[in-house]
């Protein structure tokens, strides 16, 4: 099969491989749309902490089941589905509290096991949520970003008519923004780009008299964190939702302001199982709209120019099709 590889941190490649066998309670799935994000782009051209090489990445994944290890259900067979990225243990604190996303011993598909960029992928049984008849592979496939909005939402404890402000508009903020909203928060985005600004109905800053319950950086940048610290209201709570590059990181808080005003900060990294449960389930039903959302359509091996779209920032949402 074709697929992209991985060997060193700065390049990538398209090679034959062998089409991969499911082992035990494993399913094999032919690939029918990936999704590519800055967390691609990233592991390609800086590494990751939890990248292990060599590694065919993708993480976004949906596609049909097309053969099953031995003693695997064979039920499955035929069945389109969503690949939640992540194995868990199911046994540590972590996972008993329903944090799994945070497992001591996580395996993440396009990291420690290899993901989409391919024309099929293994997966273990345990990761696979069934798709509703009326929900397309195309909008399927943002399950994954949308649950890790949803659990940055979890995290900030985001109440009803509470304010919130997110820190850009492409995908992963636009898609915060919808969600926010359809548990009733009062949205602001605030982003440069004016497409972008549009797109999302939001403004280019804010007033320095504006503050808010909750603010959520949905981009990488230390001005963008920053500027959330500076709009947190009293007893507010900011969501560290983007990463930063350790340099950039070690100078954002300001420890007396969040000890005066009673603020919170709180990460928020991937998601549970259960979160994209409800995102297949909010993306099926209407509540949060996706469809727009897409820029470029692809092939696998268009993926350079994938990467670039993501890098500048010319497009929203890339799927690559094997």
């Amino acid at each position: 099969m074709q697929a992209i590889v991985i060997h060193k941190i700065g390049s990538f490649s398209i090679e034959e491989v062998p089409v991969p066998l499911p082992a035990q309670q494993e399913v094999r799935v032919r690939v029918a749309v990936t999704g590519v994000c800055r967390t691609d782009l990233k592991i390609i051209e800086q590494g990751h902490r939890d990248l292990v090489l060599p590694r065919i990445p993708g993480e976004e994944v949906v596609g049909t089941v097309e053969a099953v290890g031995p003693m695997t259900d064979p039920t499955w067979l035929g069945k389109r589905v969503y690949l939640y990225p992540g194995t868990a243990c199911g046994e540590c604190p972590a996972c008993q509290a329903g944090a799994d996303n945070l497992c001591r011993s996580m395996q993440i598909m396009g990291f420690h096991r290899d993901g989409g960029f391919a024309s099929h992928v293994v997966t273990p049984v345990k990761s696979l949520l069934t798709l509703p008849e009326n929900l397309s592979f195309e909008e399927a496939v943002f399950a994954e970003p949308l649950s890790c909005c949803l659990n940055a939402l979890e995290r900030a404890e985001l109440k009803a008519g509470e304010r919130l402000a997110v820190w850009g508009a492409g995908p992963a903020g636009t898609l915060l923004a919808r969600a926010a909203r359809q548990q009733g928060a009062e949205v602001t985005v605030i982003e440069p780009d004016l497409l972008r600004r549009r797109r999302a109905g939001g403004v280019e800053a804010l007033s320095p008299a504006e503050r808010f319950d909750v603010a959520i950086p949905a981009v990488g940048s230390p001005e963008a964190y920053h500027q959330a610290l500076a709009a947190l209201a009293p007893r507010g709570r900011l969501v560290a939702f983007s990463g930063l590059h350790p340099n950039e990181a070690s100078h954002i808080l300001n420890i007396n302001t969040f000890h005066y005003l009673e603020q919170r900060v709180t990460g928020a990294y991937g998601c549970a199982f259960r979160h994209g449960e409800e995102a297949i389930h909010l993306i099926a039903s209407g509540a949060v709209q996706v469809e727009d959302l897409i820029s470029h359509r692809l092939l696998l091996t268009e993926l350079t120019e994938a990467l670039d779209l993501v890098r500048t920032r010319a497009g929203m949402k890339v799927l690559l099709t094997p």
